[in-house]
């Protein structure tokens, strides 16, 4: 029965969790951000579902994903959290889609623009938590379905 000496184990022991420790390190040392939409958005899409999508645009990677409705009454009319997403040095984007069916269009997919609404908005991250309140401008759309994929 072959052997294997306790400094062979305790190594690939450590081999195996170090990435875990690293990881977890990583998520704690991260900064909040809320993302929220101001009541520009209630007339136009009160009462419509939401999906935004944080996005490290360095590596082209969706962080997470976030769901919600548009308010028709309440300031912000929508807001997400992405809790503890954001580094001191990274790079984002939040991409998100309003499902307005305007015209056309399926209920619950990603459309193209003159349907539902989409936009992409790049992310500063700061010191400290985030906040980052959008107006609504369809004329600064950009294509963001596939983020949704």
């Amino acid at each position: 029965m072959p052997t294997t000496s306790f400094a062979a184990r305790l190594g690939r022991g450590l081999l195996l969790t170090l990435p875990l420790f690293a990881g977890t390190a990583l998520a704690s040392e991260g900064r909040d951000l809320v993302f929220q939409g101001d009541a520009s958005f209630q007339g136009p899409h009160g009462g419509q579902a939401i999906q935004a999508a944080l996005v490290d645009t360095a590596l082209d990677e969706t962080i997470a994903v976030e769901t919600g409705k548009v308010s028709g009454e309440d300031d912000p009319s929508f807001s997400v959290t992405f809790q503890r997403a954001l580094v001191a040095d990274g790079q984002y984007a939040v991409h998100y889609w309003i499902d307005a069916n305007f015209g056309g269009g399926t209920a619950g997919n990603c459309d193209p623009m003159q349907h539902d609404h989409q936009w992409s908005v790049p992310i500063a991250p700061g010191d400290g938590p985030v906040t980052h309140t959008e107006h609504h401008d369809p004329s600064a759309q950009s294509a963001v379905c596939d983020t949704f994929r």
